[in-house]
């Protein structure tokens, strides 16, 4: 089982840096590709049919951020032609974009907890030694 689990490992990696080098390719040719756009996670599912890519999208706004994401969506057939051109497989998998929102949250819990700290009383022993 062991062999399996680090195939499909090498195999995720492998897809998540080509297609990170097809989309930087891609915003040169397209420009509704804007901001900084990364592949996060590729998920290759097991039978090598399907892969679920996880990006993140770094724009100016959220219409930005929308419209990258749809373009990289209506983009997902050239991808996999483009990525049958650089992998050695008698098949590619086909394409699922997803937007990983972990990075957002990371930046909101940090915000968050920056507003807390900011807002909490000093400490008892701080007032002690004024």
């Amino acid at each position: 089982m062991k062999g399996k689990g680090s195939r499909t490992s090498r195999l995720n990696g492998e897809y998540q840096k080509e297609i990170s080098e097809i989309i930087r390719r891609l915003k040169d040719k397209s420009p509704d590709l804007k901001g900084l756009i990364s592949v996060t996670e590729a998920d290759v599912a097991p039978d090598l049919k399907t892969a679920i890519i996880y990006v993140s999208i770094y724009a100016k706004d959220e219409t930005e951020k929308a419209r990258s994401f749809a373009a990289l969506k209506e983009h997902a057939g050239y991808i996999r032609h483009e990525l049958s051109q650089v992998m050695r497989m008698r098949t590619v998998p086909a394409l699922t974009f997803r937007m990983d929102g972990s990075m957002s949250y990371g930046a909101k819990m940090d915000e968050l907890f920056k507003k807390l700290h900011e807002n909490q009383p000093k400490q008892e022993d701080e007032k002690d030694e004024e």
